[in-house]
C-alpha cells in the first residue's frame, strides 16, 4: 500500500480544481496547471479534498498511486506558492544577466550564452553570480535549472561552474610536486 497515496489533498481557498474523466485541472492565483491521471486511477473531489484510488492492486497501479497523487499535490502547491530554485556562479569572471527576458550567462567561454525562458519559467538574478528560476510548474522549473547547471557543472579541482545553491562540491586535491 501506498502510504503517500492515501493521503488526500486539500484543497486551499483560491483555488478551483476541475475533474473531467482523467483529467484533472487546477485553477488557482499564479495560474492553472493541468493533469491526466493514468486509467489505473481514480481521482475523486469532496468536502474540499481530492482523494485518488487504484483501481487494482497490480504494480503498475500501486506506483502510478502514489505518483499522481503527488503530481496532483505539486500542481496545487504551484499554483497557490509556486516553485522557485537558486543556482550560484563559482568562478573568476562568471556571471549572470538579465537581457529583457532573456538570462545571458559567462561562464568562461568564448561567447556569452543566451537562454530564453521556458513558457511560464522566469529568469530572476538580484546579484551577477546568482540566479533565480520560479515558476508554478516543478518539473519545468527544476528541469530549466539543470539545463542550466548542465552548461558548466562544478569541477572537483577547483569548484568552479554552476552549482545549486546550498550544494557541496567534493573537491579533489591537486597533483603533487
Amino acid at each position: 500500500m501506498s502510504r503517500i497515496g492515501k493521503k488526500a489533498i486539500a484543497i486551499p481557498a483560491g483555488v478551483t480544481v476541475t475533474l473531467s474523466g482523467q483529467a484533472v485541472s487546477v485553477k488557482g492565483p499564479k495560474g492553472q496547471l493541468a493533469y491526466t491521471a493514468p486509467d489505473e486511477i481514480v481521482v475523486t473531489q469532496q468536502d474540499g479534498q481530492i482523494t485518488l484510488t487504484p483501481t487494482s492492486q497490480s504494480q503498475r497501479a500501486r506506483s502510478m498511486w502514489g505518483l499522481s497523487r503527488t503530481l496532483v499535490n505539486n500542481m496545487v502547491d504551484g499554483v497557490t506558492k509556486g516553485y522557485e530554485e537558486t543556482l550560484e556562479l563559482v568562478g573568476v569572471g562568471y556571471r549572470a544577466a538579465i537581457k529583457g527576458k532573456t538570462l545571458s550567462l559567462q561562464l568562461g567561454f568564448s561567447h556569452d550564452i543566451d537562454m530564453p525562458p521556458p513558457e511560464g519559467i522566469a529568469f530572476a538574478s538580484a546579484k551577477p553570480t546568482e540566479i533565480k528560476i520560479s515558476g508554478i510548474d516543478k518539473q519545468m522549473v527544476g528541469e530549466t535549472a539543470a539545463r542550466i547547471r548542465r552548461i558548466r557543472p562544478p569541477e572537483p579541482y577547483k569548484g568552479k561552474g554552476v552549482r545549486y545553491a546550498g550544494e557541496k562540491v567534493r573537491r579533489k586535491e591537486g597533483k603533487k610536486k
